[in-house]
């Protein structure tokens, strides 16, 4: 007989763990950069409209199919189409692509752990150095930092629900905010950050064009972990008491403060650093703006706060971002894990140790696919360029799948499991839901325009990561 299910102790408990799964790299960096590039304020007003207009619907459904299956993402959908065999393999899919995600999201996390602990120890010269950046992720020591940053993901996430990951949230999340406030006052502060918080905040709506809009939605979707499993999961740790309206508005709002902040730390920073910058010039990868840009950025620091106050700066600043990290990976590893203790009885721990082994192995090879062996560093030939092992998985898994697990999730609501079962589910621990505004607007939003807009998504990004060609002209 299986045990109990566990549960979230609190909504707050909920909230902060959902909000860590959704705040990430993406929030602090990517945030930011996509900002920067795609017209500041007029980014910014479009990206809120599509994550309360079009995300949060879909966010909500995933955490009801959760709640209501009480099971991980192949239990609900198979419970919910009473076992079809294509939305079973749906529901695979969903584990698959968290799987996979989490290989290269632990690649970057150890990064930041080494920058971390190089930061605490003095060596920010050295991190600012030009060709500091491949000489680490090219070291032997990256493989010394998987292992301990693995343990510590081991550690949270073998401790359960209550006592691991919702415990680590707490202690987390808070802390990241308020590192994160103080370097925004901090940032705000210096010569010509008020030009960089200007172009952030004031939209200038003759740079609004549908590259904009394209990379808009895309962050919005990419930010709240849609179509990861993750929703689907963490929802069946809810209470049926639950209000899910309000947890997932609260996650929502939360993840898209984070993100508003990040933003008006970044950007200032980046003016600050060179008054005269063209926000074109600055990198399409926000692991370039972390790694090499940030560095250089705190480095000329120790001209205003002396040497001592500029490694504090970047030491607090690598542990926020190692903090987002660090909870987002818990929540990504924590699909697969739920499907191994659901669908195959296997227990906690013993999941843990199948994941690690194989996961470990996939993460050595991306970690070699910087430089280290050519076999995993031109892995693959697509769209005209050699892609690296590391490449080929943020292309197919992030990139591409992520949309099309969120379209699937649409049509199953809207086809499969119908809607007035879904705001069945939403009624729950939330009375005023009946007839409501919001009621209608997810019946029509999830059935109409949300699986239009992500079909789009999917194909065009198809067409570009691997035919070089793009379908929507931009």
């Amino acid at each position: 007989m299986n045990a109990p299910r566990e549960k979230f102790s609190s909504r707050l408990g909920f909230v902060l763990a959902t909000a860590g799964s959704a705040v990430g790299i993406g929030n602090l960096v990517g945030f930011p950069v996509n900002a920067a590039k795609s017209g500041g304020g007029a980014f910014l007003l479009v990206y809120l409209v599509f994550v309360f207009f079009v995300c949060l619907p879909v966010l909500m459904a995933e955490l009801a199919m959760g709640r209501h299956t009480r099971s991980n993402p192949v239990g609900a959908y198979s419970q919910i189409s009473q076992h079809q065999q294509f939305w079973r393999l749906t529901g695979i899919l969903k584990i698959i692509t968290p799987f996979m995600i989490g290989v290269f999201y632990m690649v970057i996390t150890v990064w930041l752990f080494g920058y971390l602990v190089m930061s605490l120890s003095g060596q920010l010269e050295y991190l600012a150095s030009p060709d500091s950046f491949d000489s680490y992720i090219n070291s032997p020591y990256i493989f010394v930092a998987m292992l301990l940053v693995g343990a510590m993901v081991f550690l949270i996430l073998n401790s359960g629900v209550q006592r691991g990951i919702e415990r680590a949230a707490k202690v987390l999340m808070p802390s990241l905010f308020i590192m994160l406030l103080v370097l925004v006052i901090f940032v705000l502060s210096l010569d010509n950050a008020i030009a960089g918080a200007r172009f952030f905040l004031v939209p200038d709506m003759t740079k609004l064009n549908a590259g904009v809009i394209n990379n808009a939605l895309s962050q919005a979707f990419f930010s709240l972990s849609l179509g990861m499993g993750i929703l689907i999961t963490y929802g069946s740790y809810l209470d049926k008491r639950d209000n899910i309206v309000k947890a997932g508005s609260m996650v929502a709002l939360a993840d898209t403060t984070v993100a508003f902040i990040a933003g008006l730390m970044i950007l200032p920073a980046v003016f600050y650093f060179n008054p005269q910058v063209n926000t074109d010039e600055l990198s399409d990868s926000s692991v370039s703006l972390i790694f090499v840009l940030l560095p250089n950025i705190f480095l000329t620091l120790q001209d205003t706060i002396g040497y001592f106050g500029a490694h504090v700066v970047a030491t607090v600043f690598f542990l926020l971002v190692f903090f987002a990290a660090i909870t987002s990976l818990v929540s990504i590893i924590e699909v697969p894990v739920a499907y191994l203790i659901d669908e195959k009885n296997i227990h906690r721990k013993r999941a843990l140790k199948l994941l690690a082994i194989i996961g470990g192995a996939l993460v050595v090879m991306s970690a070699l696919s910087f430089g280290l062996l050519t076999t995993f560093t031109e892995f693959m030939t697509y769209a005209g360029q050699s892609k690296s092992f590391f490449d080929v998985i943020v292309d197919v898994f992030y990139d591409t799948i992520l949309p099309l697990n969120g379209l699937m999730v649409c049509l199953f609501v809207s086809f499969r499991w119908k809607h007035h079962h879904l705001s069945q589910e939403l009624r729950l621990g939330n009375n005023s839901y009946a007839g409501s505004w919001l009621e209608k607007y997810m019946s029509f939003s999830l059935s109409s325009f949300i699986p239009v807009i992500l079909l789009l998504i999917f194909c065009n990004t198809v067409a570009q990561k691997f035919f070089a060609y793009s379908l929507l002209g931009f």
